[in-house]
């Protein structure tokens, strides 16, 4: 490419025979002398080597030689300025090509290399050629770099070293050499060439958006190099990273036409750099709703602190998501769980409140609380440590009075617990790829309607995906693999908790969940946990089982159906309610169970799919539904399929309402709950009293409060075999565990009847 072809710039000096008047014997500016009429210049018409030349003898210490007009320079043109001259008499000079740069308003360019590298005269009638290149980046070849600024120059030559010498000067050639400096590809458009320099510590921001400006659609090319920006820069053109960018933390790279995280990896060199920065990019409105990882692994050395990253938010509330791809934890120290034991204060008249904490600012924020009284993932969700109190995501169940507390600060690949709020963010086919090393993914403090799709929860050390306030509202949890780093423990030996939930609403939707402690751990109501398989078996012959669902709210108002719940059960506690028998008429209230499989093996017999555990007396059933579940037993059988664990209480069951326990399937179960339960007695001898025994099918061995029909399943006789027409009357609530009826009969009668009792009102 010349421009003085293309582009019709004329770049050419005219010769010295067109005279020496434009021939300036200063820098070439207006109104400098010339060597029209000089003593010491004269036009040479024939010269054997030259042809028409100028004769000029060295009289100053540096003789000048400029052409007087402007010659122009663009961003991205290099020109090369050329000239034959031989020595004739006297002192032998050097020589070099030089120049004047001068801005667009005239004023002169401070600071630029003006002249090229010089070349010794050492032979008499040699012709020798003489060059140098200007241009506006600094690449190599270029020995004038004048920046974008530089607008046009004055060019010629110096002769330097002794004075006297009399040369001979071909004229001066001026060309455009751009086409020295393209790639292959000619749509690459080189910051270098708007004045970036590659040494790490010069800001090329400027430089970087003026390129981008200059594309028109072009790609930006980032030579080989390290490119400091030090302040925010937007490009709109697709960049191309050969070398790479710095920059401080609070300055943004926006990378709008090519925004991925494989060119942000290429840009900074690192990819846990890298993520971070596209991250802050995402947060920062780059005109795209999703990061891209294009099934990049991005490998992270230590908890990546998500609003670090973006120094200038600090919640955020618009739709964002991260994509395709792979977060693995490399070795280090850093994951190393925070151990820290203070006596605090509690009172459950401030039920999420700790006070008088001591060493207080050794404790982080996000960190599981244990202690006495203290129920399952309870988290600091804040810290006012001059006022020496932490709030916590939940109140204790039976903590009063002052104790020495344990706060774990697990460490997570991908924590966002820095933000105040966060609402509306996805990941979307992520595998987090723990390696046992630290947990996974630790949520804000508040928030609603961030989701999980696809994604791979491996190996977690301590915990999958962790809320440690209320940013789990409406949390929706999709086709989610949970795989446990304590696959080969066996159960009572497993610590590690797929999820956990602290507030309502929220959707667990076709997940998989490998031999956790828990799979899930869910906190407020409205929830909806369908479609999910979750087990947690061993190979112990007999052996114990925990929780896979654990449902910490009394009033619950959630849905579990169509889940394969294998070698663990539904547990349904209310260890977050700092007043057990404060219920204000819920109870345990508003749970349906319908639909799922449930199967275990090798299990003690004691053990049941669906557990209830109140924390604290006074607690009865208030709407519960379990209805179309298949329960099945292998390698032995089990006593029942649901009970109450009694280690704090046990229900009270002359209060239970609106129980539905039907239509379930019981295999190598020996007792088969049902409300209503259906119980056919046969009185052998006639009697005006008949005890009938629900026999523990009540659900729970619930009560029998209320009889909704006798019917004879044939003739009723008296001892002497006569038939009667009468009817009892019942006694409810009758035997030891209160799961009997008696029947009252007008006369002593036998017979069999069809009774169908009910634990509920």
């Amino acid at each position: 490419m010349n421009k003085a072809i293309t582009e019709g710039l004329q770049l050419m000096p005219p010769a010295f025979a067109d005279g020496l008047n434009v021939w300036s014997s200063g820098d070439g500016t207006p109104g400098s002398d010339t060597y029209d009429g000089a003593a010491n210049a004269v036009f040479v018409a024939a010269d054997p080597d030259f042809g028409g030349c100028l004769e000029l003898q060295k009289t100053e210490n540096t003789q000048k030689l400029r052409f007087m007009g402007e010659t122009p320079l663009q961003p991205g043109c290099y020109l090369q300025i050329k000239a034959r001259i031989k020595a004739v008499s006297g002192a032998l000079p050097s020589v070099r090509i030089a120049g004047w740069a001068a801005a667009s308003n005239g004023s002169h360019i401070s600071g630029v290399d003006e002249t090229a590298p010089q070349v010794a005269l050492t032979t008499y009638g040699d012709a020798v050629e003489v060059t140098g290149i200007v241009g506006s980046g600094s690449r190599g070849g270029v020995d004038m770099p004048w920046g974008r600024t530089a607008a046009y120059g004055h060019f010629g030559l110096d002769l330097t070293g002794a004075n006297g010498g009399v040369v001979r000067i071909d004229d001066i050639e001026i060309t455009d050499i751009t086409s020295a400096f393209l790639r292959d590809m000619l749509s690459l458009v080189d910051v270098t060439d708007y004045g970036a320099v590659g040494n790490g510590s010069f800001d090329c921001s400027a430089a970087f958006e003026a390129a981008d400006a200059a594309a028109d659609g072009r790609r930006i090319l980032v030579p080989a190099g390290e490119f400091y920006l030090n302040s925010t820069v937007s490009l709109g053109s697709e960049a191309v990273f050969e070398g790479t960018v710095s920059m401080p933390d609070d300055e943004m790279l926006l990378l709008t036409k090519n925004f991925d995280f494989p060119s942000y990896a290429a840009a900074f060199g690192n990819e846990e750099l890298a993520f971070k920065k596209a991250f802050q990019a995402l947060i920062n409105n780059v005109d795209h709703e999703s990061l891209d990882l294009k099934g990049r692994k991005v490998s992270v050395t230590g908890p990546v602190d998500m609003q670090a990253a973006v120094p200038n938010k600090s919640s955020y509330a618009t739709r964002r998501v991260i994509r395709n791809g792979q977060i693995e934890a490399a070795s280090s120290a850093a994951w190393d769980t925070d151990v820290v034991t203070s006596q605090a204060t509690y009172s459950a008249s401030d039920s999420k409140k700790l006070t008088n904490v001591a060493n207080i600012a050794n404790i982080a924020v996000g960190a599981l609380v244990e202690g006495a009284g203290v129920g399952r993932e309870v988290y600091v969700k804040s810290k006012n440590t001059g006022a020496g109190e932490l709030t916590l995501s939940t109140a204790l169940y039976d903590a009063e009075g002052t104790q020495t507390f344990t706060f774990r600060d697990f460490k997570y690949m991908v924590d966002f617990s820095g933000f105040s709020a966060l609402s509306k963010f996805g990941l979307e086919g992520i595998e987090f790829q723990c390696n046992g090393r630290c947990s996974a993914v630790r949520l804000p403090p508040s928030g609603s309607v961030n989701s999980f799709d696809s994604c791979f929860i491996s190996r977690p050390l301590d915990r999958g995906i962790t809320s440690i306030g209320t940013g789990c509202q409406g949390i929706l949890i999709d086709n989610c693999q949970f795989l446990s780093n304590e696959d080969p423990l066996d159960v009572p030996d497993r610590v590690s908790i797929g999820l956990n939930v602290n507030n309502n609403d929220a959707k667990l939707r076709s997940n998989r969940a490998t031999r956790f402690r828990h799979f899930a751990i869910l906190g407020g109501g409205n929830n909806t946990v369908t479609g999910n398989h979750f087990f947690q078996g061993d190979s112990i012959p007999g052996g114990v089982r925990t929780a896979g669902l654990v449902l910490t709210s009394n009033n619950c108002t959630s849905t579990v159906s169509d889940n394969y719940v294998d070698n663990c059960f539904i547990e349904w506690t209310n260890e977050r309610d700092p007043s057990p028998d404060n219920t204000g008429g819920f109870s345990f209230s508003a749970l349906s169970i319908n639909a799922n499989v449930f199967l275990s093996g090798d299990v003690a017999n004691w053990f049941s799919y669906i557990v209830v555990k109140p924390y604290g007396s006074g607690h009865y059933l208030n709407g519960v539904s379990v209805t179309g579940n298949k329960f099945r037993s292998l390698n032995g059988s089990i006593d029942r399929a649901e009970r109450v664990d009694t280690s704090f209480a046990d229900l009270d069951f002359t209060r239970s309402k609106n129980v539905v326990f039907t239509g379930n399937m019981y295999h190598n179960i020996t007792t088969h709950a049902a409300n209503p339960l259906r119980v056919r007695h046969d009185q052998n001898s006639a009697s005006t009293s008949w005890s009938v025994d629900a026999d523990g099918q009540l659900p729970f061995q619930g009560y029998a409060r209320y009889v909704d029909s006798v019917i004879p399943m044939g003739p009723l006789r008296t001892s002497g075999n006569s038939t009667r027409y009468i009817t009892p009357y019942t006694e409810v609530l009758q035997g030891s565990a209160n799961d009997e009826i008696h029947l009252r009969w007008g006369e002593a009668v036998k017979g069999e009847v069809q009774v169908i009792l009910r634990m509920d009102s």
